[in-house]
């Protein structure tokens, strides 16, 4: 696997940090049920991003990538969860957590396919436009 796929980590974490800034400025007129499903957007987006990329960098530590993929998808759910109320949060946490659960198995199935990764990251970055058009549209 190429090591130049490290380079997706800082561009996911750059545009999860966007929409947050974004969605920031403008959670007072979003909805519970968009903010909802943005949050869920983001931490499945962010969690599955990291446990692709990180059981394809280092094939043989799938315990530390699941469990690196649940953190961040944890935080992220937690993070875009709180912009809105309580059940949005415990809605992001726990789809952060499942989808970290199962990134690195999707990874690993996916082993060694450049394009199935590249693939991925448009899928999702195209989401966290989505979300934030849709943010945007309220």
């Amino acid at each position: 696997m190429p090591e130049w796929i490290v380079i997706f980590y800082p561009i996911n974490f750059l545009s999860a940090y966007v929409l947050y800034i974004f969605l920031y400025n403008r959670r007072k007129q979003i909805g519970f049920h968009l903010g909802m499903n943005i949050t869920m957007v983001a931490a499945g987006g962010l969690a599955l991003g990291t446990g692709i990329v990180f059981i394809n960098l280092y094939p043989f530590y799938f315990l530390e990538a699941t469990l690196f993929s649940v953190i961040i998808g944890g935080v992220s759910g937690i993070l875009f969860g709180n912009l809105f109320d309580y059940q949005t949060l415990l809605s992001g946490y726990i789809t952060g957590l499942m989808m970290g659960i199962m990134a690195p198995m999707v990874g690993a199935a996916a082993y060694e396919g450049i394009m199935f990764l590249i693939m991925i990251e448009i899928f999702i970055l195209s989401s966290f436009c989505i979300s934030a058009s849709s943010a945007y549209k309220t």
